[in-house]
């Protein structure tokens, strides 16, 4: 049976385990909410300090040139690009999770519109258990768009290829569900868009920086995500947005803002969209939060996906082993699949207190989260996650549930 000395002695052979020094992280706390808010690199404080006071504070309006602002968001994307298996140019980051997605499923409609075999489908495929708010800019787009676009909504991943058919313009799915932890194979579910003559759009924010992503092998046709959570960019840091070269010349979306602009500074009245993968840019960026987003790159560039995949397994498998073992007696479901292939990198468990259990943990120094409905929801960030820490998490957890010691009356906070 797994120890507390085990959890040590793996810590001391993982070839990760510097990486951990990379990141401020309060003493006292076992941080397993990465996937919902990433740690901060202990550089960022420093990159955050030169913006402000050299950048924007010295040399003012020439660090646009100077200090390279206009051309941060791609330089970013190609950064950020080998983790989710994309081009050189092929990905800006930029605006938020949910405005690259509404680009992205404009532009996909527009695609399929101006395809004559195509222009009749008015069907979006998701799941209603996807992030909701991709489910609304789906909602929000199809009604703004007035020209009969409605959603299907399925309940699993065994009902999409029966919701997929000859109506279909778009599948819309998370790589790895924000609630359960299931990761979609990306690659058979594309062909399986594709062999329906539907486009497929990917949200990769449970995934970038935790699973290893090729969008190109996967058939990808457009793909979104944050920043702020594996990739460690902070809070609300700019999402990115995917376009491969195939589609780049077809690639058209309503926000024409001037920094997509072909010659943005000729301030003409009309636009034209420039080429490449700048026309998936929108408004002026957010430089100070834009500049933080390389500090976490940096650290995942200092080791491989490959890599951090086999340590997040490990810690969730490790997880999984424990609270089952140790917290036997107690109604505990798992949620989160345990075949590989099909789990991202946190686990979710259900408890019929499980927000008050949550919130007990908490107080105690575990942070995870909890979603509806009644789910504990545990990430694992193997830049900067030990085993030792998941070791820790779970004999809290079995304390706080052999001795009922929650708040079943606790009152809900709006964000945990």
């Amino acid at each position: 049976m797994t120890t507390r000395n085990h959890c040590l002695e793996r810590d001391a052979q993982d070839p990760l385990a510097s990486l951990r020094d990379q990141f401020d992280l309060p003493a006292g706390v076992i941080y397993l909410d990465g996937n919902s808010l990433g740690a901060r690199p202990k550089a960022a404080l420093t990159r955050a300090q030169q913006v402000i006071a050299q950048e924007w504070g010295h040399d003012l309006i020439r660090s646009w040139n100077a200090a390279g602002w206009f051309e941060l968001p791609r330089r970013l994307g190609n950064l950020l690009a080998p983790l989710i298996g994309a081009a050189e140019d092929e990905v800006v980051v930029t605006d938020t999770t949910s405005v690259n997605l509404f680009k992205a499923l404009a532009a996909a409609l527009q695609m399929q519109a101006d395809e004559p075999a195509s222009a009749g489908r008015r069907v979006i495929v998701t799941e209603r258990s996807n992030f909701p708010t991709d489910i609304y800019m789906a909602q929000g787009l199809a009604g703004w768009l007035d020209r009969g676009y409605t959603l299907r909504l399925i309940d699993s991943p065994e009902e999409l290829p029966g919701a997929i058919d000859a109506d279909t313009a778009i599948v819309m799915l998370t790589h790895v569900n924000y609630r359960s932890g299931y990761q979609y194979d990306m690659a058979a579910t594309s062909a399986l868009a594709h062999d329906h003559g539907a486009l497929i759009v990917w949200d990769l924010a449970h995934s970038a920086g935790a699973v290893p992503v090729d969008l190109h092998a996967g058939g990808a046709d457009l793909a979104v995500g944050c920043t702020y959570k594996y990739l460690n960019g902070g809070p609300g840091a700019p999402a990115f947005i995917w376009v491969p070269k195939r589609h780049q010349p077809q690639f058209r979306q309503p926000l024409s803002g001037w920094w997509g602009h072909a010659a943005p500074f000729a301030m003409a009245p009309d636009f034209r969209p420039a080429d490449g993968i700048a026309r998936a840019l929108c408004g002026t960026q957010p430089i100070v939060s834009l500049a933080l987003v390389e500090c976490g790159l940096n650290v995942h560039h200092q080791t491989s996906m490959q890599a951090i995949r086999a340590k997040s397994l490990a810690l969730t498998d490790l997880f999984i082993e424990l609270v089952e073992q140790r917290c036997a007696a107690h109604p505990l479901g798992l949620v989160t699949p345990r075949a590989h292939a099909q789990r991202g990198s946190h686990v979710s468990f259900t408890h019929p207190h499980g927000y008050a259990v949550m919130q007990a943990l908490i107080a105690r120094g575990v942070i995870g989260d909890y979603r509806e409905p009644a789910i504990m929801r545990f990430g694992f960030t193997p830049l900067y996650t030990s085993h030792t820490d998941v070791w820790d998490a779970v004999e809290i957890l079995r304390d706080i549930l052999d001795r009922q010691d929650y708040n079943i009356d606790a009152k809900r906070d709006a964000v945990t």
